[in-house]
């Protein structure tokens, strides 16, 4: 069994506003679970997680936790919420009770967009990633490579909250030896800690659209699998966000060719055990090699 840990779905009447960029024209449209259920099928992947699409609106989680609960394929969904709402306890219990709640494994605030690097510094958002762990949920960190220290000392002060680095903290993959030489030490200060795992997702939006190659990938996949571990890395497309750059099985197909030798176990744990383990995924056994 193989598990995308990591994509989206959207309408976009819903408002999605980041949509709006000109440079994005190519993903402004809707993308349905009938659209997912197609690539997986052509890709050969079992199951997937959800994430939300930055619309960062709690109405969203019903819409997502309604997917996963009709889409097969669709194991787990990782909801928006913002952790320093005071209400945050309510609003999780809330999305418990949804249709589809039993699906909720993880929550994420787009961090990315938050100007402070040290935004998971703040009283209220430590608050806040304490309620999240009290609710036994998974914290989705996407942020800036300027944001990874925040993120380690954030995974230091809530050891008891599994954290999880989408897009590998989105590293500079277009800058080359530079973007790798500016993220390399802090991933490694934010992989130290145990309770932090990392998709090796979002990867080739990262890199240049038009040009890049596998070998753009491979310092940054290599120094990933050094840091995490293959026991703490998963995979996940990023689709439809992958569309700007490679289509889902390009995308699968590039880090398989880009990931260092490994053994059979290793190769599943990034393409299917981490992501069950983290996620807590139920019903998936049988897991098999990403190749």
């Amino acid at each position: 069994m193989i598990v995308d840990a990591h994509h989206h779905l959207w309408r976009i009447e819903d408002g999605y506003g980041w949509l709006d960029d000109p440079d994005l024209a190519p993903i402004r449209r809707t993308f349905t679970p009938d659209d997912l259920c197609r690539e997986l099928t052509a890709v050969g992947v079992d199951r997937t997680v959800l994430v939300e699409g930055g619309r960062c609106d709690p109405a969203e989680a019903a819409i997502l936790l309604r997917y996963a609960r009709d889409t097969g394929p669709i194991a787990a969904v990782v909801a928006w919420a913002d952790p320093t709402d005071p209400g945050l306890a309510d609003i999780l219990a809330g999305y418990r009770e949804l249709p589809g709640g039993e699906r909720l494994v993880g929550i994420r605030p787009q961090v990315q967009g938050e100007p402070d690097p040290n935004y998971l510094d703040r009283p209220e958002v430590r608050a806040g990633l304490r309620t999240v762990a009290a609710a036994g949920l998974a914290f989705d960190l996407v942020i800036r490579a300027d944001q990874l220290p925040g993120a380690a000392r954030a995974a230091e002060a809530v050891p008891e909250l599994r954290f999880v680095l989408d897009h590998l903290g989105k590293p500079r993959i277009s800058a080359g030896t530079a973007g790798h030489a500016d993220w390399a030490d802090p991933l490694g200060t934010l992989a130290a800690r145990p309770n932090v795992t990392a998709k090796l997702s979002g990867l080739v939006t990262e890199a240049d659209w038009t040009r890049w190659t596998v070998d753009d990938l491979r310092p940054f996949v290599a120094t990933a699998v050094e840091r995490f571990g293959p026991d703490r890395l998963m995979f996940g497309s990023d689709w439809p966000v992958c569309l700007l750059a490679a289509g889902y099985g390009t995308v699968r197909d590039a880090l398989v060719e880009a990931l260092p030798p490994l053994s059979a176990g290793e190769r599943d744990d990034v393409f299917g055990g981490t992501a069950v383990r983290v996620y807590r995924l139920a019903g998936s056994t049988g897991l098999t090699a990403g190749s």
